[in-house]
């Protein structure tokens, strides 16, 4: 068991409260950018505060607000008004189709939605469906969130007991189902100074870009929040795109590029890469999936910037480790355990006993900023968390000075361009077509995606049965990053001896030629 040694730097009671701060001593600095919107401290507080009066008003406090927004300047708003209406906030993907709405929405239960208002057509239906109390719709020819921006604190932003739910974040489930992991605010507000204890930032003078999505549990903790406690600058691309990144990066002369392994591969394959201006990075994160040696080798050659990588989880709020920016970073290594945080390495069938280092097993970790379980899943939750410890369903090794190395993964999860995809969702949909006998979903190695998925299928005699109409009957249930990017119409699936369909031996398929 490794123990971090480094101690904590401050702690805000909430991200609220750091949010205040950040109004207090620099109010006149530039919190926001994303286009032509841009708001100073004051004005981004001025907001939060104004939509957390509206919100209180329509009888928000004490239950959930759903958020299905992309990059803007309106979901940063949003994150910290619901949880100043003393709501917790859900933020969903909104690419999603209404087919993986619908078991979303029923399990959060929400008071209010807040969508771009593109999204109309999605939303509707369920709203009556599922009936919904309110919703706003944000953007273009319709409200903005910035309309408090010269508003006084009147009255005063309210702020949430520490102890209170704060964000119901949906992750994959095993079986399918999406589970909405419970953080408090104290968990998500102290991991936040566990990363920055880590990853110090220099106050008032970072320029973060923000260019992963905003819904992403990644993205708001190493984006939204880093440039708050900071009080740092978040400049918002609405989407990625490797030329617009590498322009942004030269104009906007930014300091802290949170990434991951498939952006940094597109970035150097972009013809702009060998030109641009990237002298103004001082360092770049890297979560999600797991960045290749080769890819952190030639980018620090290229730009002569670091890369720290890091490993963490929704249920861990979600740092959980990561490679110091001043100290020993181990290429191939997610680093050491933030403060306050224990991680051991345990027999993966019983969980149990802690083994050496060196030996595979288990990752289980320790620590304030662990979730309180998922929401409506007590024998889920119990299975995750147990004496204390969250149990990852990774697969890792510690060295002797205390890295973590990530090895494999227990639990049957595909990570495509750094999104959690688990197969069991895949498979399903797949079985809804009427031509399906049998279907199996498995993940393999991709360069550029981190992991792509590989769908194999067992076909009725239907002349409906063919790849790409497959693909279109999956288009309508998932979105895009869910749809396998191979296809293969098999005329069986391996089995083992049970009769159980053999992953391992599919996996070996999906690496060799369909």
């Amino acid at each position: 068991m490794i123990r971090a040694p480094a101690p904590l730097p401050l702690v805000h009671e909430t991200v609220l409260h750091m949010l205040l701060d950040a109004a207090r001593l620099n109010p006149d600095g530039l919190a926001l950018v994303c286009g032509a919107d841009a708001l100073s401290y004051r004005e981004y507080a001025a907001c939060v505060n104004g939509l957390a009066q509206e919100l209180m008003a329509l009888g928000a406090a004490g239950g959930r607000v759903c958020l299905l927004m992309g990059n803007s300047v309106d979901i940063a708003i949003a994150t910290f008004g619901v949880q100043a209406a003393g709501a917790q906030v859900a933020p969903l993907n909104p690419a999603y189709t209404a087919h993986e709405l619908r078991p979303i929405l029923k399990s959060a239960a929400p008071v209010a939605l807040i969508h771009d208002a593109g999204l109309d057509a999605t939303i509707l239906a369920l709203f009556d469906e599922l009936a919904i109390p309110h919703r706003l719709a944000v953007g273009e020819g319709r409200r903005r969130l910035t309309e408090w921006r010269g508003r006084a604190f009147d009255p005063p932003m309210p702020l949430p007991e520490p102890d209170t739910l704060s964000t119901l974040q949906y992750t994959g489930g095993t079986t399918g189902a999406p589970k909405g992991v419970d953080l408090s605010h104290r968990a998500v507000a102290v991991n936040v100074a566990q990363r920055e204890a880590l990853l110090p930032t220099e106050p008032e003078r970072e320029k973060i870009l923000a260019i992963t999505p905003l819904y992403h549990v990644y993205a708001v903790s190493m984006g939204l929040y880093l440039a708050a406690n900071c009080r740092g600058t978040l400049i918002i691309l609405p989407r990625y795109q490797p030329e617009l990144v590498l322009d942004v990066i030269g104009s906007e002369r930014i300091t802290l590029l949170s990434g991951s392994p498939t952006i940094y591969t597109g970035l150097m394959a972009s013809e702009r890469f060998a030109t641009a201006d990237l002298s103004s990075l001082r360092l770049c994160f890297s979560g999600t999936s797991a960045l290749s040696a080769e890819t952190l080798r030639r980018w620090e050659e290229a730009t002569g910037c670091p890369i720290c990588e890091g490993y963490g989880q929704s249920e861990a709020g979600p740092v959980l480790t990561f490679n110091p920016r001043h100290g020993v970073r181990k290429i191939a290594s997610v680093g050491i355990p933030v403060p306050q945080t224990e991680i051991e390495i345990v027999d993966a069938e019983q969980g149990t006993q802690v083994l050496p280092p060196g030996e595979a097993g288990e990752i289980r970790a320790r620590g304030p900023q662990l979730m309180q379980g998922y929401r409506g899943l007590p024998k889920e939750s119990a299975e995750a968390l147990r004496g204390g410890w969250l149990y990852t369903g990774d697969i890792g090794t510690l060295d002797e000075d205390g890295y973590l190395f990530i090895r494999d993964r227990k639990k049957d999860m595909v990570i495509v361009s750094g999104f959690n995809v688990y197969p069991r969702e895949v498979e399903e949909a797949f079985h809804a077509h009427p031509a399906v006998l049998e279907a199996a979903v498995v993940g393999r190695p991709d360069a550029y995606r981190g992991e792509a998925l590989v769908g194999f299928v067992v076909a009725r005699q239907s002349p409906d049965a063919s790849a790409d109409q497959l693909r279109a009957h999956l288009a309508e249930r998932l979105t895009r990053y869910k749809i396998p990017h191979e296809i293969r119409i098999v005329a069986a699936l391996p089995k083992t001896t049970v009769g159980k369909i053999d992953k391992k031996r599919l996996r070996e398929w999906a690496q060799s030629e369909g």
